[in-house]
């Protein structure tokens, strides 16, 4: 498993505040992607109240507008799945696995 990152821990630091959690998951899977791993590629789950109201593309936006300077820096993937606690209940707390990367522009064949 890679090391805990800097990114990783100012990504949870800002979801913590902005969110107040009752689940936050923040995986680095730099090491799942072509090129040399670095503090790029995050897979985020997070369970809150907060998403009540919110279609999918709401929750979405509240995270690229949290994590704006991350995005606009380093990070190059940020996959996330969010959910109220209803939604996370619902679907057996089941958090989905990322795909595997082709890395840039490779199609599969």
């Amino acid at each position: 498993m890679p090391e805990e990152s800097t990114t990783r821990a100012v990504l949870e630091q800002k979801a913590r505040r902005e969110l107040a959690p009752a689940f936050l998951e923040i995986v680095n899977e730099s090491h799942m992607h072509s090129g040399p791993a670095s503090d790029s590629h995050f897979r985020l789950t997070a369970v809150a109240e907060r998403f009540a109201g919110m279609g999918r593309v709401q929750r979405h936006q509240l995270l690229y507008r949290l994590f704006a300077d991350e995005l606009a820096g380093g990070v190059h993937a940020l996959a996330l799945h969010l959910y109220t606690p209803q939604e996370w209940r619902e679907r057996g707390q089941d958090i989905p696995a990322s795909p595997d990367c082709l890395g840039g522009g490779r199609a599969a064949v």
